[in-house]
């Protein structure tokens, strides 16, 4: 049986400064409409290291009272992501999701997945509504972006600092046959307004799952 327990052991000071050191949460620019973006970078989540209490602390403390009362998007970065180390499990995230105030689950418009993999995309469909429950959940404001020509075409660019290993891999993207439909999906496009899921891809596309 895999546990997720942390498999060090840091004061919960310690693990609340590695989440600053490597600014995997940061609060930065805005998107198309206006609101606030909280960037997530997944690789840089030392899920084997950090125990689920710190997390929680350092969100409450350092992350929901800058995003205040306004709407907001989350972008987050998938790209490189490895499931030993970066996933913390799935009573980990509903216990996570549990403990976010009501008022800021309201307030997410959007969650934009940059390059979803197999099992990302696997991992949602099977378990999305479980972790991210109700009508609002935020399973159902996932929205998949498999290149970042389409993450500009909702977030504004030069207000958002991307990690340089994301831009080496659209590179290595470049090179690989054009067997994937590259765009902007959701498994749910019906609660979206036309707008802004307006991409070249069709919705149901398998093809698009890498």
């Amino acid at each position: 049986m895999t546990s997720n327990t942390p498999s060090f052991t840091h004061s919960q000071s310690e693990e609340e400064n590695l989440f600053k050191k490597h600014e995997i949460f940061k609060i930065e620019g805005r998107d198309k409409r206006g609101y606030t973006v909280l960037r997530v970078i997944g690789k840089y989540f030392p899920a084997r290291l950090l125990s689920v209490d710190a997390l929680k602390k350092y969100l409450e403390d350092e992350i929901f009272p800058s995003l205040g009362e306004s709407p907001f998007s989350v972008v987050y970065v998938n790209t490189g992501v490895n499931r030993s180390d970066n996933f913390p499990g799935i009573s980990a995230l509903r216990s996570i999701y549990e403990a976010i105030p009501i008022k800021i689950k309201e307030n997410l418009d959007s969650i934009y997945f940059l390059h979803p993999g197999f099992q990302s995309r696997l991992f949602l469909a099977t378990f999305g509504r479980l972790v991210f429950p109700g009508p609002g959940g935020w399973y159902w404001k996932v929205r998949y972006v498999n290149r970042l020509e389409f993450l500009w075409e909702n977030v504004r660019r030069k207000e958002i600092e991307i990690p340089e290993y994301v831009y080496e891999e659209e590179e290595e993207m470049e090179y690989r046959p054009p067997t994937l439909d590259y765009g902007m999906e959701s498994d749910h496009p019906r609660l979206y307004g036309a707008p802004i899921l307006d991409c070249t891809i069709s919705t149901y596309s398998m093809r698009g799952i890498a």
